[in-house]
């Protein structure tokens, strides 16, 4: 595995944001979110209006890491077996052999994820929390590194199955992309104007095995105390809302704790700061609530509740002089 240090990849990270740039209408706080995740060993969801450049941002980010990229998309009627794989019969050995799905990949995009019904959705569970699929009985490992971007469509409800809580905490960030400012869409119909152009693509910036190596170094960040003991705070007054029925989970506070450390990583800092924190923790921790009846009917979105309750937690004062020394 290459050697790589938090300064090494941080310029490497940049890299990857640049090739994403000049192809994906987006803001760059986006990009960073949606690399974070990877960075963290986690998996994105990203909802949004059909139409934003979801698709776009998952493939650029396989071609820009150099990954194998697999698009799959959700329907009703897909089996689990349309996903993970199956027995075919070979004429030629006349027996049966494996044929694997398109979960077999780096990259996975799951396109609009909650169309697929309950026992398909319980497939990509297993490859989204152990790497691994089971199929006949046999189970077989995932690529290393693998990550899933999975997408759903907001406005659409009709021909949807909920996503069970215990998937959605599978994500470690939920976020969207939005509606591109005047200037990024005129830059996108310029693009348009050449009819013959292809969607474009981005260069390689990276190969596998420096993305694997990359995502070890978040777990050489620090975190002091001070932090630990902010992110629990944040966490247990989402367990203590009137809003909220069922708030963040231990598994949450530990995507909390990666996610900072590996934003630490793409600002090129060997620490956490509480910036890091009031930043990502949005993205990482809205999509885990659950909210009362009465706070779902009357249409309270999840990531106001949780800026309220950032915005009621004391920010501890950790300056760079008391972060611990880089190396």
């Amino acid at each position: 595995m290459p050697s790589l240090d938090i300064s090494d990849a941080s310029a490497r990270c940049t890299d990857v944001l640049d090739a994403m740039d000049g192809t994906v209408i987006a803001d760059r706080t986006f990009l960073e979110t949606v690399l974070t995740g990877v960075l963290a060993r986690g998996h994105v969801l990203l909802e949004d209006v059909p139409g934003t450049g979801k698709t776009l941002t998952a493939r650029s980010m396989a071609e820009a890491l150099g990954l194998s990229f697999n698009r799959i998309q959700f329907t009703p009627d897909l089996l689990p077996a349309d996903v993970t794989g199956s027995h075919i019969y070979n004429e030629r050995e006349r027996d049966f052999e494996f044929r694997e799905g398109p979960i077999f990949a780096n990259v996975v995009l799951a396109d609009e994820i909650n169309r697929a019904p309950p026992k398909t959705q319980a497939a990509l569970l297993e490859a989204m929390s152990e790497g691994q699929v089971t199929t006949d009985g046999t189970t077989r490992d995932l690529p290393e590194p693998f990550f899933v971007i999975a997408t759903q469509n907001p406005v659409e409800s009709e021909g949807t199955f909920p996503l069970p809580e215990a998937q959605i905490d599978r994500f470690i960030v939920k976020t969207s992309i939005g509606y591109p400012d005047p200037d990024a869409e005129q830059t996108l119909l310029r693009r348009r104007t050449d009819r013959a152009s292809k969607t474009p693509s981005v260069e390689a910036v990276l190969e596998p095995d420096r993305v694997t190596a990359i995502q070890a170094l978040p777990e050489d960040v620090t975190v002091t105390d001070d932090l630990i003991a902010y992110m629990t705070d944040i966490v247990g007054a989402t367990r203590d809302q009137p809003q909220i029925r069922v708030g963040v989970s231990p598994r949450g506070t530990q995507r909390l704790l990666e996610a900072t450390r590996a934003r630490a990583v793409i600002e090129g800092r060997e620490y956490v700061t509480p910036g890091d924190v009031k930043t990502i923790a949005p993205d990482v921790l809205a999509h885990r609530l659950v909210l009362t009846p009465d706070a779902t009917v009357e249409n309270v979105d999840k990531r106001d509740v949780l800026v309220d309750v950032l915005d009621s937690i004391p920010v501890p004062t950790v300056s760079d002089v008391d972060a611990p020394a880089p190396g």
